[in-house]
C-alpha cells in the first residue's frame, strides 16, 4: 500500500509489509521519496517527489494543460431505463466506447447528475471510453420507494448495471456509500471488475456510525424505528434512516475480515471529511487482499471532494489506471 498526502503536506509513500494500520501510519513519515507516473496520453513527463514537493504541485503543473472537459462539463446523454422483473426500473445514462469502461456509483441518496459523475462522463467522452452513470432504486429518476431501500438492494442495483449494461472489463468509481458497494461488486464479479477508485470510501460506514452512538441513543432509535442522522448535506439537516436498514446493513460489513479483492485499488479521501474519517480508507487498504493499493489524502478536502483540484485528481487517477490496464493487456 502507498499513502500520498497532498495539499500543504509532503508527498509520502509506504509499502505495507505485514504491519497493522497503526504501524503503517506511525512509519509513513520515514519514507523520503515516492514516484507518481501521470497520464502518458496527455504528454506529461513522470515526476518523482521528495519531502518538498506535494501532489498539489503536480496538479498545478497539469492545470495549464487541462483538457476542455475540466473547464466546462456539459452532458447531452439521454436517460434510459433498465427494466428488471420484480425489481424497480433503474434510470441510467450510457456512453458507448472502448474498454475498459467506467461505471460511477454515487453516494447515499445522491443521483447521477453530481459534479463527479458529470466530470467523469466528459473525461470518458474525450478519450472515447465507455461510461455508465445511474440512479439507485428510490433515488433520482429510478423507480422504487426510498424508505424500502437498503444496502443489500442497492448492491443488487450495482450488479444489475454491471450484468445488463456493461460490456467488457470495468473500472468502478464509488463515492462514499458507492465506495462500499464497489467492493461488493468486485467480490461478486471479479472477472469483470478490473480496478476500483474510491472517493471518501464509506465501507461499513452506516453501521460504524450507528455503533459509535451512546447506548441510550441506540436503544431509543431501536424503539422508535428511525434514526434521524444529522447531516449538513440534507435540506432538513438530518437523514431519516430506518432502524431496519441499519440492521440489514450489518450483513454487508467487510472490515471484520480480509476483503477478497485482488485488482488495483485507488482510495482518495479528504482529511477534513467530517462524515467518513480518512482513516477508513487506510483501514480498507489494510484489509484488502490486493497488493496494488494507493491511498491518496487531500489535506484540505471535505467529504464531497468536488472542488476543481479534487476533480482533477479523480480523473487523473482514472486515466492512470486506464494506462496501467492497457499496459497489462498489451
Amino acid at each position: 500500500m502507498r499513502t500520498f498526502v497532498s495539499g500543504r503536506s509532503a508527498h509520502l509513500s509506504r509499502r505495507a509489509q505485514g504491519a497493522g494500520v497503526a504501524g503503517k501510519m506511525a512509519g509513513v513519515g520515514l519514507e523520503a521519496v515516492a514516484a507518481w507516473v501521470p497520464c502518458c496520453r496527455w504528454g506529461w513527463a513522470a515526476v518523482t517527489f521528495g519531502f518538498h514537493h506535494g501532489l498539489s504541485t503536480l496538479l498545478a503543473r497539469k492545470t495549464k494543460r487541462a483538457p476542455q472537459w475540466l473547464r466546462a462539463c456539459r452532458h447531452k446523454t439521454s436517460i434510459s431505463f433498465l427494466s428488471r422483473p420484480d425489481l424497480p426500473n433503474l434510470a441510467y445514462k450510457r456512453l458507448k466506447g472502448k474498454s475498459p469502461g467506467i461505471i460511477f456509483i454515487p453516494g447515499y441518496i445522491s443521483n447521477m447528475n453530481g459534479t463527479k459523475a458529470l466530470a467523469i462522463e466528459e473525461f470518458c467522452k474525450s478519450l472515447g471510453h465507455a461510461y455508465i452513470r445511474f440512479d439507485y432504486s428510490g433515488v433520482g429518476n429510478s423507480d422504487g420507494n426510498l424508505e424500502e431501500c437498503s444496502v443489500g438492494k442497492w448492491r443488487k442495483d450495482v450488479l444489475s448495471i454491471i450484468d445488463e449494461l456493461a460490456e467488457g472489463p470495468q473500472i468502478l468509481v464509488g463515492s462514499s456509500l458507492g465506495g462500499w458497494l464497489m467492493f461488493h461488486a468486485a467480490i461478486a464479479r471479479p472477472q469483470k471488475v478490473v480496478a476500483l477508485v474510491g472517493v471518501a470510501t464509506a465501507v461499513d460506514g452506516l453501521v460504524t456510525q450507528f455503533n459509535q452512538l451512546p447506548t441510550e441513543t441506540k436503544k431509543e432509535i431501536e424503539m422508535k424505528g428511525v434514526w434521524p442522522m444529522p447531516s449538513k448535506y440534507s435540506e432538513e439537516g438530518v437523514y431519516r434512516i430506518q432502524y431496519s436498514v441499519i440492521k440489514e446493513a450489518e450483513h454487508h460489513c467487510l472490515l471484520h475480515s480480509p476483503i477478497p479483492v485482488k485488482c488495483p485499488i485507488r482510495l482518495l479521501h479528504g482529511m477534513k471529511d467530517d462524515i467518513v474519517p480518512w482513516h477508513t480508507s487506510v483501514q480498507v487498504a489494510d484489509r484488502v487482499v490486493s497488493t496494488d493499493v494507493d491511498v491518496i489524502l487531500r489535506k484540505n478536502s471535505d467529504h464531497r471532494m468536488k472542488e476543481k483540484a479534487d476533480i482533477q485528481l479523480l480523473v487523473y487517477t482514472i486515466d492512470d489506471l486506464i494506462d496501467k490496464l492497457s499496459t497489462i493487456v498489451h
